[in-house]
């Protein structure tokens, strides 16, 4: 059986010593990549995790769902500027005709609005443009994490104004709610943890 477990950089010690108390003694091999040394383990059951940083600093943060966003930029593990607001695209509708072809041009506006939105506040908190560097970390950002609704996501990043977010090392949290500032420190929490493959052997019977 394999899962998936998130695991703060600073706890992944303690969770090693656990997996070995439940799968007995592990072999470790580690290998240095761009975003932090991955860790393999292999116990004596026959059980593996193999964990992988996002160990990328500094961290940009854009989320965006149809109902708000969040952009946010973040150093150490502390986020340096954030802005969070709230707007709304309209559902969908039942109505057929005239009815439905104005909702969706109604809808397709409030989308355009809301990207745009997001890209004037990640200009100005990830990337520092037009003022002074957001919370005193200067330059582009050197990982990014991402959440919320993918294809907004998309557009936003598609933007030529972000050009120098797209190639980045990037995390993908679209599980996440509408963003508030509790949900943009869990896709921190979460973007800087190591994801743990975890693949545990079945005890015989």
């Amino acid at each position: 059986m394999t899962r998936v477990v998130e695991v703060a950089p600073e706890r992944l010690d303690r969770w090693l010593a656990g997996f070995a108390e439940r799968h007995g003694p592990y072999d470790a091999t580690r290998e240095d990549t761009p975003g932090g040394v991955v860790v393999r383990a292999v116990a004596q059951d026959g059980s593996l995790a193999v964990a992988t940083p996002f160990a990328h600093d500094p961290l940009g943060i854009v989320l965006i769902r149809r109902g708000g966003y969040a952009a946010g930029l973040a150093s150490a593990g502390r986020l340096a500027a954030a802005k969070i607001g709230s707007r709304h695209i309209q559902g969908r509708t039942a109505a057929g005709g005239w009815s439905q072809q104005r909702y969706a041009r109604r809808r397709a506006n409030q989308a355009d609005e809301l990207v745009g939105a997001v890209v004037r506040h990640v200009r100005r908190v990830v990337l520092g443009e037009g003022g002074e560097a957001p919370g005193g970390v200067s330059g582009i950002p050197a990982g990014l994490v991402v959440g919320g609704d993918r294809a907004l996501v998309r557009d936003v990043l598609s933007a030529p104004p972000l050009a120098a977010l797209r190639e980045l090392p990037r995390r993908e949290l679209y599980d996440l709610p509408d963003p508030s500032r509790a949900v943009l420190e869990t896709a921190l929490q979460r973007g800087r943890a190591y994801r743990i493959e975890l693949t545990e052997e079945r005890p015989v019977e």
